[in-house]
């Protein structure tokens, strides 16, 4: 009897280290199969891996107890997955990510503040109006660029940054799934971090930015952040229950601080990519989520506005924020009259922030502009 309890405990012992082992093993395949994509993403000469591709798109599809873990470190960046499903059909859902003529912003505000396309060149591609179904058998469709982004501030920190990031979009069909590849590859260090605060209730989408480097927690003023790298692999794929929820797996590494130390952990990950699961489900799930035409006629409407015009709406909206900082004890009332130039603001980044407040309005959402903005025509909405 003792020796049949002896030989169940140690059937059981070696069970479990063989699925433990099995386990680790099928995360590491996961994990080399995202960094085959990223060096795709940074050199595309070295072709595209189809068997990264699936290897990715199963593991995201695959049911898991745990949809958010660390990730190994990887080019001394910290690293972690999350998961998440999206309430949307899978073309509307990639026609709203990623299309020319409806800026990031709009689907990520609370973690992008900007986010512009550079001009095509020999090795890079314009982002396109709009995109065909991958049919089965289909070769996948394509697209290199190169993208200057501006995020939000840090939940932690209130630090904001510039950067620039060499992309890749890939559509492609697996197994009857369409599916799209986000990849990301920071190119260089980014700009010094500079002081920025969130007004408010972070879903609410208003934050104000400042021009002086720095932190806004008390008694790191003084540090100058920056982020040294960040690569990510972004699937979004329709899911296998239901024909109308796309699932998005996130793998994101990062590395930044400051005197050249990382000092991000993978919670920091981890809670920004909560913060844009948030903004992504509160916008594509709501029953008010405007149509694409309907945001094509604002972004087409704020195209062709006047330089002048545009930048008095502009002006608008950073005084409302302003004025809103001020009144939360953010920033000095001695601010209130300070005069700022846009002259060097891209006009893209203030299509994009206007866009942002309308939608705001369609969504049910408070907006800082008042009711005599062009933006909040009724022939707008």
């Amino acid at each position: 009897m003792f020796f049949c309890i002896v030989l169940a405990l140690l059937l059981t012992l070696i069970h479990q280290n063989a699925m433990a082992s099995s386990s680790k093993g099928g995360l590491s395949a996961v994990n080399e199969a995202a960094m085959k994509l990223v060096q795709f993403c940074i050199e595309p000469k070295v072709g595209l891996d189809e068997q990264a591709v699936a290897t990715l798109v199963e593991y995201v599809l695959d049911s898991k107890q745990n949809k958010e873990h660390a990730l190994p470190k990887s080019l001394e960046s910290t690293g972690a997955y999350y998961e998440f499903d999206t309430k949307s059909t899978f073309h509307q859902f990639i026609e709203y990510f990623y299309t020319a003529r409806i800026p990031s912003a709009i689907t990520r505000p609370s973690s992008l503040r900007s986010s512009m396309w550079t001009a095509p060149s020999v090795n890079t591609q314009k982002l396109p109006n709009s995109w065909q179904a991958s049919l089965p058998a289909g070769v996948p469709f394509i697209i290199h660029g190169v993208e200057r982004a501006a995020n939000t501030p840090d939940l932690n920190t209130g630090v904001y940054h510039e950067y620039d990031m060499k992309r890749t979009l890939i559509l492609l069909n697996h197994k009857g799934h369409q599916a799209v590849f986000s990849i990301s590859k920071q190119v260089g260090t980014s700009n010094v971090g500079k002081k920025g605060f969130i007004l408010g209730n972070d879903s609410d989408w208003n934050y104000y930015y400042t021009d002086e480097p720095g932190s806004t927690i008390t008694g790191l003023g003084w540090a100058k952040s920056y982020i040294y790298d960040y690569f990510s692999v972004n699937i979004f794929v329709e899911s296998s229950n239901s024909p109308v929820v796309v699932r998005t797996g996130i793998f994101q590494w990062l590395r930044a601080g400051w005197s050249g130390i990382n000092f991000v952990k993978t919670s920091h990950i981890l809670a920004g990519m909560k913060r844009f699961a948030r903004d992504c489900k509160m916008i594509m799930e709501s029953s008010r989520l405007p149509t694409l035409s309907q945001n094509i006629s604002v972004h087409q409407m704020l195209s062709n506005m006047t330089t002048s015009d545009l930048i008095k709406e502009y002006d608008a909206l950073r005084q409302a924020q302003r004025n809103l900082a001020i009144q939360t004890g953010k920033i000095s009332k001695s601010k209130k009259d300070e005069k700022v130039s846009f002259t060097n603001t891209p006009k893209e980044q203030m299509i994009e922030e206007l866009m942002l407040e309308n939608l705001k309005v369609t969504l049910g959402k408070p907006t800082l502009l008042g009711k005599q903005s062009s933006l909040m025509s009724p022939a707008i909405h």
